[in-house]
């Protein structure tokens, strides 16, 4: 784990470099589909109906803007602003990321869900450890998370929440899910199990470092081109690889 704090804060260093958007769901969910033991397969299969993960990778983004799951819009994110820690940032009254994972895991290895509820929170759990390790899903509430902060991607309007959802992602590789899994997750054993360990809150502070850092280089109407996605790439790919890993970790310990 300490060589681990070591990396990301060499790409925190590096960085002079609403959510992921579909394409970063559907990596996230790729890579922990394919570290899954045999029995969570099995029975992340059996809740799923049948269907992959990535097939449902996005669900909650829609779900979110529906009457029947409107309680979890803010379910996808933690603001931490400039001053605040994740100790010392006041929690949403309705409810952030890391409370909602923590309480749907426990719900779940209870046994005690009905169907539809089993079915809905892994859902939602493939959905939202993707979000946590998402840079500006642990943005500032005084900008909604980047969203109120304005740049200029490749001379076109944007803000910094937009550009991490998608824009950068889709500019850093033209690769499909797999492609990108087949690229990006190829780390040693030991690696992983480092990436893997720790709580959800300590996987989740790494997420606030990074946040921080990107705030530090991309002032209020930045202008974001190739040097920017070059220097981003990195820590783009680490967070869909260590998403896809921890997800994975986590179902494995709910199924095994």
């Amino acid at each position: 784990m300490k060589k681990l704090l070591l990396l990301i804060a060499g790409v925190s260093l590096s960085l002079n470099a609403f959510a992921w958007g579909q394409k970063g769901h559907d990596i996230v969910a790729y890579i922990a589909e394919c570290h899954l033991t045999p029995a969570a397969a099995e029975k992340v299969g059996q809740v799923l109906g049948g269907r992959s993960m990535v097939y449902y990778a996005n669900w909650m983004d829609n779900a979110s803007h529906t009457p029947e799951y409107a309680y979890t819009k803010t379910w996808h994110y933690m603001n931490i602003d400039a001053d605040e820690t994740l100790e010392t940032q006041p929690r949403h009254a309705k409810g952030d990321v890391l409370t909602a994972i923590a309480s749907i895991t426990k719900d779940i290895k209870k046994g005690k869900l009905s169907e539809k509820e089993h079915f809905d929170g892994l859902r939602m759990l493939i959905h939202m450890v993707g979000d946590m390790h998402c840079p500006m899903h642990a943005g500032r509430s005084t900008d909604r998370g980047g969203n109120a902060v304005p740049v200029q991607f490749f001379n076109r309007e944007s803000n910094l929440h937009s550009i991490w959802d998608s824009s950068l992602v889709e500019s850093a590789h033209g690769w499909s899910y797999t492609e990108w899994q087949w690229n990006i997750d190829r780390v040693a054993e030991e690696f992983a199990a480092q990436v893997q360990a720790g709580t959800l809150e300590e996987w989740f502070e790494q997420t606030v470092r990074i946040a921080k850092r990107v705030y530090e280089v991309t002032p209020v109407g930045a202008q974001i081109s190739y040097d920017y996605v070059n220097a981003m790439a990195p820590v783009i790919e680490q967070q869909l690889l260590f998403g896809g890993l921890r997800l994975a970790a986590l179902l494995n310990a709910l199924y095994e």
